[in-house]
Order: C-alpha cells, then structure tokens, then sequence
C-alpha cells in the first residue's frame, strides 16, 4: 500500500494560511497546470482532515473533484453532507494499517494527519509543489518531531508558476 502526499506550499513552506484559508493557491494558478490529473488517476483512497475538508467543500461541485476514489475526512463530524466523503475518527496510522494493501493512498493534508504520518516514516513518495507566493506565517507543512529522514529526489518539474519535486523513501 503506498502513501503518497500531494500538494502545494508556499515558497515559505506554508500549506494555509493560519485561519486555513487557501485563497493563495486558487489565485496561484491552476490545477490544469499542474501534474494533478496524472497523479490522481493512480490513487484508489483519500484520507484528509476536516480544515482541509472545509476549504475545498464550497468550491463548485467537490464530489465531482474526487470521483474515483474512495475519501475518507478525520473528523468527529457524522455527516459531512458530500456524498463521496465519508467522516472518520481515530487514529490515522490504526486507519491506514486496516486499508487494502493493494491501494494507493493519497494523503491531502492538513499537518494533523501529516505530522504522525511522517514521524512514522510512512510516506513512499512526496509531490510537493511550490507555489511563487510568501505569506510569512501559517500552517505549515512540516512540523514534526526532531528526527532525521531521507529521501530521494525523483522528478523536478515546472507547471505555469509552480514548481514540482518529487522525493521518494530510501
């Protein structure tokens, strides 16, 4: 089962803002210019948090945004009145341990399913892209314990004003 993580910071490494806004990045460019499609048509499962959930849930038809996957929100949250999104509760390394391992997951953020994630070393492969915005304060992308991991670039691509880097586990 590998475990991806897919997105974009900024050049300051933030994921958000600090009230999670992410007006930054849909003014940045768009998902069109970017790996997305590629990327997304390799993944079985989506697992995101609920900050991460409310900024894309009032964009024009979410579901439609994840229609081939199966996507999972942590949440204490019963319904999240989007069908395709199904709320979860608990802990996040239990959860992907009882996924299929024939599955690709693809972890959306935010830092609270992040932070475990990577201090257990469970990432395969990273997309990070870096949007040419500065907001000098936010969420950001990595914040985990002190503690030394390697990876190895893969890919480094330009999409519009973004740019891609593509690290994999050693």
């Amino acid at each position: 089962m590998p475990i991806y993580f897919y997105g974009c910071i900024t050049l300051d490494g933030y994921l958000a803002t600090k009230d999670h806004n992410l007006d930054w990045l849909y003014t940045s460019g768009s998902i069109e210019e970017t790996s997305y499609d590629k990327f997304y048509k390799n993944m079985d499962i989506t697992i995101m948090g609920k900050h991460t959930f409310n900024a894309i849930k009032d964009l024009d038809n979410p579901g439609s945004i994840y229609s081939s996957t199966t996507n999972y929100v942590f949440t204490h949250q019963k319904d999240l009145n989007i069908e395709v999104f199904i709320p979860v509760e608990g802990n996040i390394i239990d959860f992907i341990h009882y996924q299929d391992k024939n599955k690709n997951i693809w972890i959306i953020g935010g830092n609270t399913i992040l932070k475990p994630l990577i201090e257990a070393n469970f990432f395969d492969k990273m997309y990070i892209q870096i949007a040419p915005v500065l907001l000098g304060d936010g969420i950001a992308l990595f914040t985990q314990k002190e503690q030394l991991f390697r990876y190895k670039l893969v890919e480094v691509n330009k999409y519009g004003q973004f740019a891609e880097i593509v690290y994999e586990k050693l």
